[in-house]
């Protein structure tokens, strides 16, 4: 999720790159990620930062929201329900949701408290949000990431805006081997709002 600094051009670039991943990651995100992330989830959820809607397609009372347009009409165009905000704002009423999701988009956001404000917002009490987080190598990986979260630093983050962690775990599995080569390894955290 892009939002400072970025133009027309690079979000249709950025639409272009997330649709050439390869089908194991598709795969590995929807039979293993997806089903970890559902478990701490119940009723209607906003994807926050959705991309090109992989987490709707598998969740399917769902909403996504993201920045890029052209990740908006694929998911659209796929029948899947998104929609296009310009800043952090979220065109949904106040407790509207019981779950959020934010996969690998907190570490693009230079300030992130607008956009977790609005999330805590939107849900209604006892809701909770997963927010997952790149590893070293993954953070290393993607020159648009401009923060850093390891365990504690999101914990905190999220404590800032209100919400209180619930569970940590990380995908795979807990790996400081894996937090240094593998791309794919992320760290999430579960937060509730009181």
């Amino acid at each position: 999720m892009r939002i400072e600094g970025t133009d027309a051009m690079d979000y249709a670039e950025y639409s272009e790159y997330l649709q050439t991943r390869k089908k194991i990651v598709f795969h590995y995100r929807m039979r293993l990620l997806y089903p970890r992330i559902a478990r701490h989830l119940q009723g209607k959820v906003v994807d926050i930062g959705c991309g090109i809607g992989d987490f709707l397609r598998y969740y399917k009372n769902s909403v996504g929201v993201d920045v890029n347009p052209h990740t908006v009409r694929y998911c659209q165009e796929m029948g899947l329900e998104a929609v296009h905000i310009e800043n952090a704002t979220l065109p949904f009423a106040d407790g509207a949701f019981g779950g959020a999701v934010m996969d690998n988009v907190l570490e693009h956001l230079g300030d992130p408290m607008p956009t977790l404000r609005e999330a805590h917002r939107v849900l209604a009490q006892g809701g909770r949000i997963v927010v997952g987080v790149p590893g070293r190598r993954g953070y290393a990986a993607d020159p648009d990431h401009e923060i850093f979260y390891d365990e504690a630093r999101l914990e905190e983050t999220l404590d800032q805006a209100g919400f209180a962690c619930t569970t940590m775990f990380h995908m795979p599995f807990k790996s400081g081997f894996l937090d240094t080569r593998l791309k794919q390894y992320c760290i999430y955290g579960v937060f509730a709002k009181p």
